[in-house]
């Protein structure tokens, strides 16, 4: 029987209930595929800051760099606010996506039939379906580029620098066209070239990396313009790609176009298959312990897990088959209708668990 070794970051507010959901979901699936999880629980976050004084403790480090991939929860809560900024529970974000060179944020924004209703977009904008693939930057650019603050003629003035190397946009974009070969072969590089050099170099260098890639369908679009697009005629992306910046907005603005943040799943990847997988909503401490908050985006990080890092694709497809084949007849509150059964945290993990 194959084996996988996952470190779990169960983290804080909702998320030790989600990741708990998600696991059930992976052992059932382990069951029926032939594999076995093998999970290392460690810290990361306020949990971590709780129990060590740091949000990102060096055993926490030690043991993602031994495993095949980490998969977390959310991290963060009200209770941390008071902590300085490098010590903050989001500072472990940043500081393992560094440690774990994950340079690759891949967000899809997908519409499950059953609950396009949920989406603010009109029908006869988004048509049958909407999938969409973000491909973000995560380790460059200005959230890591020279930044400071000083007085100038008397007056208090912050920077912060975009910055990035012909490297760092091969490595992102090699990643983004080897998506696109796998789905539809259509790739839109974003970015603010008519301004920006740094934007001028990423274009320059995206179309240089395209002569490798003669099947995937390139095109290039101002970031303003994509913003305005996802909203107009969603259904012209397939795979998007940009910057750390531009890509953490677009794919919040992706994100409400598919109806629920709770749905929603992401991976950050390094070289290789190693990869960090988790929803892209918060901790949501106000919810916690409640046995309401939605497990489906942490459930369908798994799948994600499964399909990028441990090559178990029939397993991935089986759980999302799954999702969709519950959300049929079953929702969690934040995205219940009448007519639906309203069901809790748990009992979503289960009917997903029993749908495979």
């Amino acid at each position: 029987m194959r084996e996988h070794k996952i470190v779990v970051l169960k983290g804080d507010g909702i998320g030790p209930e989600i990741v708990d959901e998600a696991l059930k979901v992976l052992d059932a699936a382990g069951e029926k595929f032939g594999f076995k999880m093998q999970y290392d629980e460690q810290l990361m976050g306020g949990c971590a800051i709780d129990a060590t004084g740091v949000p990102l403790p060096e055993e926490t480090v030690t043991a993602c760099k031994a495993a095949d991939c980490v998969f977390l929860g959310a991290v963060g809560g009200p209770k941390w606010d008071t902590q300085p900024g490098n010590n903050r529970p989001e500072a472990g974000l940043l500081g393992i996506r560094g440690a774990l060179g994950l340079y690759a944020n891949l967000r899809p924004a997908t519409i499950f039939a059953p609950l396009k209703s949920a989406s603010p977009i009109k029908d006869s904008i988004i048509g049958d379906s909407m999938d969409i693939l973000i491909v973000r930057e995560l380790t460059g650019g200005i959230y890591f580029g020279e930044r400071g603050t000083s007085v100038e003629n008397g007056v208090e003035v912050a920077y912060d620098t975009e910055k990035y190397s012909v490297p760092e946009i091969q490595r992102i974009a090699r990643t983004a066209f080897e998506m696109a070969m796998k789905r539809n072969k259509k790739l839109t590089s974003v970015d603010k070239a008519n301004v920006l050099d740094s934007s001028r170099l990423w274009r320059k260098t995206v179309i240089e990396l395209s002569k490798e890639y003669p099947e995937v369908e390139l095109s290039h679009m101002y970031v303003d313009n994509c913003a305005m697009q996802l909203v107009r005629n969603p259904k012209q992306f397939d795979v998007i790609v940009t910057s750390n910046i531009f890509g953490d907005i677009l794919s919040d603005e992706a994100s409400m176009i598919s109806g629920s943040i709770g749905m929603l799943a992401s991976a950050s990847l390094a070289e290789g298959k190693f990869g960090l997988y988790e929803p892209i909503h918060g901790s949501a401490p106000d919810i916690a312990g409640q046995g309401i908050a939605n497990p489906l985006a942490t459930i369908l990080s798994a799948a994600m897990m499964l399909r990028y890092s441990l090559d178990e694709p029939a397993a991935a497809d089986a759980i999302e088959a799954a999702v969709n084949t519950v959300l049929t007849t079953a929702r969690t509150p934040d995205i219940y209708e009448e007519g639906f059964k309203k069901v809790s945290t748990s009992q979503m993990g289960d009917l997903v668990a029993a749908n495979l």
